[in-house]
């Protein structure tokens, strides 16, 4: 039997196979995009495929403490528009 891979949301903190999350990384030159592949390499921090979620962890601050820098606002522009497009 296959283990899962399991990764927590930022937004709701609840815990979900890593292919159901979208996956927004950190390199190592330090600029932040939204990984669809989920291979990337580089700090990355897990949202739902739920709207919900993210304005939550907008709210809370969740990226910018999970991938320990200011994010740009484009990169969650990028993000709004893939969950507008998931619903």
């Amino acid at each position: 039997m296959k283990k899962i891979p399991m990764r927590k949301c930022v937004g709701c903190g609840i815990q979900k196979p890593k292919k159901e999350l979208i996956r927004v990384v950190k390199n190592k030159d330090g600029e932040v995009a939204v990984d669809f592949t989920g291979k990337a390499n580089g700090r990355g921090a897990y949202i739902c495929k739920d709207r919900k979620c993210f304005d939550l962890a907008i709210k809370k601050n969740a990226f910018n403490r999970a991938l320990e820098s200011k994010i740009d606002d484009s990169v969650f522009e990028a993000l709004k528009e893939r969950l507008d497009d998931h619903e």
